[in-house]
């Protein structure tokens, strides 16, 4: 389906902050989709006013579905067309409306029955994906975390959110999915905040646990694993929220209210020159074991 430009130009809508938001992608999809939906009653000759009564809506919901302040659902495109007489826009419509829908998806929905079966559902892309880019700014990545690090970050998460409690099946989900750090021809290229060694997840114990675990984990032929400093000086890179890149070709961003998972390669590729910039700061080999070891023994 072909987007086309707007009837006239529209305002701005926050285009600084939506630049750097990594749900930037899922509200342009969204605007694409609102203003073809526009066109299509433009071209049928309706006025937002004539089409609403038409469709027996509200007089302001054609706003603002046009304005993408309101997702329109399914059942609303195929009403919007029927009465547009645009019936054969529906299906591309449609399907672009469920590819936004499955880019921006928030916690309560994925989450509504325990954490369990969310840690089960990424076992097919961890198992098909070949190259890992991994950057953490607050925890340990989730595929290196150890049994009581992980049960008390999902407990943590699941008195936040109010999710259902299964946060033993979900720790054991996670250790179960961590096969693909030892198993296949897999590559870890992983970058850690120095923070994320400093922050105590679950108390002293557990997180020197947690933090000799790297140690043994960085020594595997398939991974390597940097930290980059807290006296770095002259960042090219300021701290991001943490992201997953999946062999070049999917990211998946956590936020606090959602998961996103980007697709664009335009974008791809931002995250991917982000890492790279990331990486140039870093340190590995002697130099990151030098501070997980002065992080083990700062929790003396």
């Amino acid at each position: 389906m072909t987007i086309a430009p707007p009837e006239r130009p529209r305002p701005s809508r926050g285009t600084a902050a939506s630049t750097t938001s990594p749900s930037s992608s899922v509200q342009a999809a969204r605007q694409a989709i609102a203003d073809r939906l526009r066109e299509i009653r433009v071209d049928a000759g309706l006025t937002a006013k004539a089409l609403a009564a038409a469709a027996a809506w509200d007089r302001t919901k054609v706003s603002k579905i046009e304005h993408a302040s309101r997702p329109p659902s399914a059942d609303d495109i195929r009403r919007w067309c029927a009465v547009c007489q645009a019936e054969d826009q529906v299906p591309d419509l449609v399907a672009s409306l469920r590819t936004v829908e499955g880019a921006y998806v928030e916690w309560r929905r994925l989450q509504r029955t325990g954490l369990r079966r969310l840690q089960e559902s990424r076992v097919p892309l961890y198992e098909r994906t070949r190259s890992f880019r991994v950057y953490c700014s607050q925890v340990v990545p989730g595929l290196f975390q150890t049994p009581a690090y992980a049960g008390a970050l999902l407990s943590a998460i699941t008195t936040f959110h109010g999710t259902p409690n299964d946060v033993e099946e979900a720790v054991a989900a996670r250790m179960s999915r961590s096969h693909v750090v030892r198993d296949g021809a897999h590559r870890f290229a992983v970058l850690v905040e120095e923070s994320v060694l400093r922050y105590q997840v679950g108390g002293p114990d557990t997180m020197a646990g947690q933090l000799h675990h790297l140690l043994d984990v960085m020594a595997l032929p398939s991974v390597s694993l940097g930290v980059i400093p807290f006296d770095h000086g002259g960042r090219r890179m300021w701290t991001l929220e943490g992201f997953n890149v999946f062999d070049s070709v999917q990211v998946s961003v956590e936020l606090l209210s959602a998961a996103v998972t980007v697709t664009t390669p335009g974008e791809v590729d931002l995250y991917v020159k982000a890492f790279t910039e990331l990486s140039a700061m870093a340190v590995f080999g002697t130099a990151a074991r030098t501070l997980i070891t002065a992080a083990i023994d700062a929790l003396d």
